[in-house]
């Protein structure tokens, strides 16, 4: 199979090749601003344009994705910044509401950190000797 595909390209090529061989006033036009411009000079000046485009279309996209990652990187922390004020909102609004809930939660994190206390503060002890 990749035998076949060499010569298949090969092939191709060939064509390719006689095409341009035969038919070369055709293959190398270039018109700009109305004016035609034929054979090799028109080929490379064509190249040259086509290849100054696709420059000139990268840095366009770099420069347009740098803008936008700064324009959003600023909508978002203004977003965030917004939420988290809704948020603090929101808790002051239902605070009252949830004071039955906060009593149990205090209560538990009052033991806990009453047994953590207790915990600390025991000396230790010297270790015994091995029998």
């Amino acid at each position: 199979m990749k035998t076949f595909a060499k010569i298949a390209l090969l092939f191709v090529f060939a064509v390719l090749l006689l095409d341009i061989a035969f038919d070369a006033a055709d293959f190398m036009r270039f018109h700009l601003d109305g004016e035609e411009f034929d054979g090799p000079l028109g080929a490379l000046l064509g190249v040259l344009f086509a290849g100054g485009g696709i420059v000139i279309a990268a840095i366009v996209t770099v420069v347009v994705g740098v803008v936008l990652a700064v324009v959003f990187a600023g909508v978002g922390v203004i977003v965030l910044g917004a939420l988290g004020c809704a948020a603090v909102a929101v808790a002051l609004a239902l605070s009252p509401l949830l004071l039955p809930l906060l009593v149990p939660v205090a209560i538990v994190w009052y033991l806990v950190s009453r047994s953590r206390k207790a915990h600390v503060e025991q000396p230790m002890k010297p270790a015994q000797p091995a029998v």
